[in-house]
């Protein structure tokens, strides 16, 4: 008689309680997940730091021609002199989508 021995087991809302918390913990660290990554990706500066290096570059090899206006990807790029002392570069650049703003001031030695 040892075969209809009864076993224990968990009843249908112990399963469904413990499925649905699991289901929270999954949720809560998705979306937590999700943030964290969508946050890196938009201070992500890099690639405009690069052009901006670019630009700097192109400017002392007298390639570009000051007040220079450009933009690039969703960037909006601007460089300017100050009338009074002409050796002060300024590069401003604009996340059109962020409104995020990277500011340079460059001493030209010219």
């Amino acid at each position: 008689m040892d075969v209809l021995k009864k076993l224990k087991a968990s009843t249908l809302i112990e399963t469904l309680v413990a499925t649905v918390l699991i289901i929270v913990v999954f949720m809560i660290s998705s979306l937590t997940l999700n943030n964290i990554l969508s946050g890196s990706i938009r201070k992500e500066t890099g690639k405009i730091n690069a052009y901006l290096n670019e630009l700097h570059y192109n400017y002392l090899h007298k390639q570009i021609e000051i007040p220079y206006y450009d933009s690039f990807e969703n960037w909006k790029i601007s460089i300017d002199q100050i009338k009074e002392d002409d050796r002060i570069l300024f590069i401003d650049a604009l996340h059109t989508k962020t409104n995020k703003k990277l500011e340079r001031q460059i001493r030209t030695f010219e």
